[in-house]
């Protein structure tokens, strides 16, 4: 019971339909008393005019009741259903009080015109008639056989109404549910775009009822979509106007190193500079953040790209440090195209690659690979770092989360950036293990169509 009021409580397309369910089975209840009825008394009156119509033939043909005894049984003859025609007066002559005989004991009295008489317990419809010339005349049936003709055809004329009730509910149920498909299909269409996605809605095809309610959403995005332009535009303007002064401090830095100074001070100055050094990375960093979330990004045409190509450039810049941390850096795989945005595409596997190399201890190893699988080309940046609890795999993709207890120096915004730039340009991304039998290192596959 529960359930059922709180579905009543919150599903509009359950309650119309339960609304127009209870009127219909209302009104066809009534429509169907009325109907049997109807059907009823007309079979009744039917059945009454044949009665007229016996008694205008006798009268026509001036036909004279007998009532022979001990006549042979004729085909067909029923005694429920049978129409008696006899004078009225006979009535004082009949066998016995009771109908199984000829001619029946009726009240003598009777007036002209149709009455309901019990002769010997069964009720009889009996029309009494004067004709002109000669005696009156009672045309008599039982009425059991009657009321039972009579309410088998009501029976008869209500059956449509049972047959075409569940049919009707049935196709209101499916008008409704069709009614109001344009609104689950908006839902499914605002429930599958990317976070980033302030497009508006196309409201041109929606009921009036349900268009000012996408009217209102529209506006909504358009304002939420402003306000996020603000934030960006103040993120990547920050990282601006740090970035000259954390240079100007690292030139400092650089000149304080060539003077004489204690071995403490020197060791003091090697922290300034490490942080001054980890301050501007973050400030790279916020600046691709605020180039992956922009809308003028966004809307670059993608192209076909040779993903080796990619890795090339990737290894050129980041190479370096590699070798200084005496890591094994390579590439791995047969080259495939797709279509992407190549600054966006070189963002992505940079952000994963120096990801890679501040959590892989010295000595370790890095791979890029590049497959294919059934229509898709995989991408796969695979380390031998200790890689990413699964606890923790959905939370890395947040900015500035990092997990806990990580030796690596970053600003946690590079996974958040791989994410961004990832669902823009229509991939999958995936974390796990690189080893799985010791649960270590960190294997990222991303997953796009390939070029055609």
């Amino acid at each position: 019971m529960d359930g059922f009021q709180r579905r009543l409580r919150d599903s509009v397309q359950f309650r119309l339909s339960l609304a127009l369910s209870v009127t219909i089975l209302i009104i066809a209840l009534l429509a169907s008393v009325f109907a049997f009825l109807a059907a009823y008394q007309e079979a009744l009156e039917m059945q009454d005019n044949t009665l007229k119509q016996v008694a205008a033939l006798v009268e026509r043909q001036q036909m004279k009741p007998h009532y022979p005894a001990g006549a042979p049984a004729i085909a067909g003859d029923n005694e429920e259903t049978r129409v008696i025609v006899q004078y009225l007066a006979d009535s004082a002559i009949a066998p016995e009080a009771n109908d199984n005989g000829l001619p029946l004991p009726l009240p003598g009295n009777l007036p002209d015109g149709f009455s309901t008489v019990s002769v010997g317990g069964e009720e009889f419809r009996v029309l009494v008639r004067s004709p002109a010339l000669g005696q009156r005349i009672a045309i008599a049936q039982e009425t059991d056989s009657r009321d039972r003709d009579a309410r088998e055809s009501a029976r008869r004329g209500v059956i449509p109404f049972m047959i075409l009730i569940p049919v009707l509910l049935l196709v209101v149920a499916d008008l409704i549910r069709k009614l109001f498909r344009p609104i689950a299909t908006l839902a499914a269409e605002i429930d599958q775009r990317d976070v980033q996605d302030m497009a508006p809605i196309d409201a041109r095809d929606l009921p009036t009822e349900v268009r000012s309610f996408a009217l209102a959403i529209n506006r909504l995005l358009g304002r939420v979509s402003k306000s996020m332009e603000a934030q960006h535009r103040f993120v990547a303007d920050a990282a601006h106007e740090l970035r000259s002064p954390l240079t100007a401090l690292s030139l400092q830095a650089e000149r304080l190193s060539a003077s004489e100074m204690s071995e403490p001070a020197r060791e003091r100055l090697g922290k300034l500079r490490q942080g001054i050094e980890r301050g501007r990375d973050l400030i790279d960093q916020l600046l691709a953040l605020a180039s992956a979330q922009s809308s003028s990004s966004a809307a670059t045409a993608p192209s076909r790209i040779s993903v080796h190509k990619v890795y090339r450039a990737v290894l050129e810049e980041l190479l370096p440090v590699a070798e200084k941390k005496q890591l094994d850096l390579g590439v791995e795989g047969d080259d495939s195209e797709i279509m992407a945005n190549e600054l966006d595409l070189h963002t992505l596997i940079r952000n994963l690659v120096d990801n890679a190399l501040r959590s892989t201890p010295s000595g370790g190893r890095i791979d890029l690979r590049t497959m294919r699988q059934e229509g898709l080309v995989v991408l796969q940046v695979r380390d031998t770092g200790p890689g990413i609890p699964e606890s923790e795999r959905e939370r890395v993709f947040d900015a500035f989360y990092r997990v806990p207890g990580s030796a690596g120096i970053g600003s946690g915004l590079g996974l958040s950036i791989v994410r961004t730039i990832a669902i823009r340009i229509g991939a999958t991304i995936d974390l796990d293990y690189s080893d799985s039998a010791s649960r270590s290192g960190l294997c990222v596959t991303l997953r796009f169509l390939a070029a055609t």
